[in-house]
């Protein structure tokens, strides 16, 4: 599926299952707090503070998925088609970092 599908089918979740979608700030607060979540899990799996066990069973790609369904959800609300918009974005990193990051000596 490609970002528009995704945009799509979120729409007909939102339509079908919920009452409407939460104000655009309400969003925003959630989109904050699922990348916490995701912070969290990051944090203690793959950096230096250790796992509580509480966050062992934590699903990282479940919690990555609830932050893509919040974007999804911000850019259905907001009007943005999110696959022309991320093009853009490709197309001009692609264009402005191509040999940024190989001649960056920190990452040799």
């Amino acid at each position: 599926m490609d970002i528009k599908g995704a945009q799509l089918e979120v729409d007909e979740w939102i339509n079908s299952h919920g009452v409407r979608y939460f104000d655009e700030l309400t969003n925003m607060a959630q989109l904050t707090e699922e990348v916490g979540e995701v912070a969290r899990i990051i944090a203690r799996r793959y950096g230096e503070q250790s796992e509580k066990e509480s966050d062992k069973s934590k699903d990282l790609g479940e919690e990555l998925a609830d932050v893509m369904f919040v974007v999804l959800c911000l850019a259905n609300q907001t009007g943005i088609d999110l696959q022309e918009a991320f093009d853009k974005k490709l197309d001009l990193k692609t264009k402005r970092d191509h040999d940024r990051h190989k001649n960056n000596p920190k990452l040799k």
